[in-house]
């Protein structure tokens, strides 16, 4: 009997999925793909920093949140010292900026005196003003008015207009020159030791009759001269607007000289007040007009009373007391030579009993 062969059955593998759906499975599978990837990419930051903490503080024991803190502060710290550094680093090479000089101020330094009529330009005033900086003098004296009436600058106070020298020297200039080098400014005034304006104006003088001037000689050809009048009014205000000119031209330290009566006093002298018949009139009448002046120009003005030595201690017909005693606040003390120490204290001491404030020793001879 014939066996029955077993026919081979063969398989065929058949794909049901058509080309399209192949096509967008393969799309699918990508986008998968890549959005698995780009959550661990933003995911892997925030795992470490776990993992990170998780080690240090469970495995190390570590705080990192106070070392976290110290190091910010650390580094706070060491940008505040830096920028501090460069501030002062900055400020060191920034020249630092001059203090205006104050023209009213009362040092106590060096005075000197300039010739005025030397300071005709510029470079002259300059040159002056440094030499003397360089041998330590504080303050300059510019006579703007000297003891024969002389004006050295254009004044335009009517009583002066005679006065003026015929080569006025720029006041205002000098002044501004001087402060730039550092020298305090001082306008150097004489007072009441006047022949010239009071031929300008009449009643600042002293007369003999009631309308001629009484010179302090026989006549004008034998050299006498006209004094003013310490007890005029008019002569009071003419000193007093000349203080107010020059300190409008810069000069905020006013010194004041020849403040007093003629040094010989006589009969025939006619003062308009009888006062001036006595020692005790006459240095009351200084005082009044020193205190009008101090008034006047209180807080703008530094004003000094000038004497030479031997008037400051000594009373005089000229004063009718000592010098240190008529009430001035500040007092300038010339002398033709340097005065001991001794002698200098003796000299402020009295001034302080008197009453000054402020007492400065000039040496005339010094400076030159």
């Amino acid at each position: 009997m014939a066996k029955n062969k077993r026919q081979k059955v063969k398989h065929y593998h058949r794909s049901f999925y058509s080309r399209e759906t192949r096509v967008k499975r393969g799309i699918g599978i990508v986008v998968l793909v890549a959005a698995v990837l780009a959550a661990a990419w933003f995911a892997a930051p925030h795992v470490l920093d776990w993992a990170t903490h998780t080690w240090y503080t469970v495995v190390k024991d570590r705080d990192l949140e106070a070392e976290s803190a110290s190091r910010a502060e650390a580094a706070a710290s060491s940008a505040a010292a830096s920028s501090a550094a460069a501030s002062q680093a900055a400020s060191e090479l920034e020249p630092e900026e001059e203090k205006p000089l104050d023209g009213k101020a009362i040092t106590g330094g060096s005075w000197a005196e300039l010739d005025v009529t030397t300071l005709t330009d510029e470079a002259a005033i300059r040159t002056a003003a440094r030499q003397l900086k360089q041998q330590g003098a504080d303050y300059a004296l510019v006579t703007l008015k000297d003891a024969a009436g002389t004006v050295y600058y254009a004044s335009g106070v009517a009583a002066a207009a005679q006065s003026i020298t015929e080569n006025p020297v720029d006041a205002a200039n000098i002044a501004a020159i001087l402060r730039e080098e550092g020298i305090i400014p001082a306008a150097q005034l004489a007072a009441f030791t006047d022949p010239v304006s009071v031929y300008t104006d009449r009643s600042m003088g002293v007369h003999y009759d009631g309308n001629s001037l009484w010179l302090d000689n026989v006549s004008a050809a034998a050299g006498g001269k006209a004094w003013m009048n310490p007890f005029a009014a008019s002569a009071v205000q003419f000193v007093g607007d000349l203080i107010e000119e020059v300190q409008g031209m810069g000069y905020e330290q006013v010194v004041l000289t020849g403040v007093q009566f003629p040094n010989i006093i006589t009969r025939k002298q006619d003062f308009g007040a009888s006062g001036g018949k006595s020692r005790e009139g006459r240095a009351a009448q200084l005082t009044a007009d020193i205190a009008a002046w101090q008034t006047r120009f209180a807080g703008s003005v530094t004003l000094w009373v000038s004497y030479p030595d031997a008037l400051c201690t000594a009373a005089t017909d000229a004063l009718g007391t000592t010098g240190m005693s008529l009430g001035m606040e500040n007092l300038l003390v010339t002398s033709s030579a340097a005065l001991d120490a001794d002698s200098r204290a003796a000299l402020e001491q009295a001034a302080a009993d008197a009453g000054v404030q402020h007492i400065v020793v000039h040496d005339t001879t010094a400076f030159r």
